[in-house]
């Protein structure tokens, strides 16, 4: 799928992955709608980059604030042709921590803004994308998500983050197999350890020790190189059901 003349929401898109995502996005020519609950680095970024993307403030969780997001979305654009999912949240907590069991929102917030709330956005945006005319390879939409190395490796006080992240992974192939009969790509990215907002609240000495985990290279990935994976994604048309690793051959430890 080209970028240019077509319109992608991406959640989470105020700052990160997701607002790397969208910068990518309109450099190429495309149309981006920011859907985060940051208003002022949302609107800021919107302001930026002109009539090409519009924010939203939209709750990923939320049925009713999506949708509203999703009608925005096609009255300035008038179509969705994409979804990019990076909206997501990490609370860490044992199951059975020195005060007692894990409080049980935070495992259901967890799951209900990263995996619940991925799963909303495709289905409310979907709905939409399967009545676009296809283009010559038969292409309707695309889905790419962002799931996580800690789907597969998934370390100590990362129970709710893991899980969250693990259902994104299980939902790849099945959505791609139904969204199949309308011309809908699904695949999803797991990144291994990005320079995000995420980590940036990291110790100097927590992040070399962090850095020292991955074989090659021996860094942080920069947002602009998941946005890189995007544009891949978005120009290779038999690229669907699959999880890409993202992360620099690291296999996280245990703790």
């Amino acid at each position: 799928m080209q970028v240019k003349g077509n319109t992608f929401i991406v959640t989470g898109a105020a700052s990160g992955l997701g607002e790397a995502t969208v910068r990518s996005l309109v450099e190429e020519g495309g149309n981006a709608a920011i859907f985060d609950v940051a208003d002022e680095n949302g609107e800021a970024l919107a302001k930026e980059l002109g009539s090409s993307a519009i924010y939203c403030h939209t709750d990923v969780s939320d049925e009713a604030s999506v949708q509203d997001g999703v009608q925005k979305t096609l009255d300035s654009f008038g179509a969705i042709n994409g979804v990019v999912n990076c909206a997501g949240i990490g609370i860490p907590a044992k199951v059975v921590g020195k005060k007692g069991p894990m409080a049980i929102d935070k495992f259901t917030k967890t799951i209900g803004i990263n995996l619940v709330g991925t799963f909303n956005v495709i289905r409310l945006a979907a709905a939409h994308m399967i009545n676009n005319a296809p283009n010559e390879d038969g292409e309707r939409g695309i889905v790419i998500n962002t799931a996580s190395v800690a789907a597969y490796e998934g370390q100590v006080g990362q129970v709710a983050y893991a899980a969250s992240k693990a259902g994104i992974v299980g939902m790849t192939l099945p959505i791609a197999r139904e969204f199949a009969d309308y011309g809908i790509r699904v695949v999803t990215i797991a990144p291994g350890l990005f320079d995000t907002p995420m980590f940036a609240a990291l110790s100097e000495q927590v992040r070399n020790s962090l850095e020292k985990q991955l074989p090659f290279p021996s860094r942080f990935g920069k947002p602009s190189e998941f946005a890189q994976m995007v544009k891949a994604i978005l120009a290779n048309p038999v690229l669907n059901g699959e999880t890409i690793r993202l992360d620099s051959a690291i296999r996280m430890q245990a703790r």
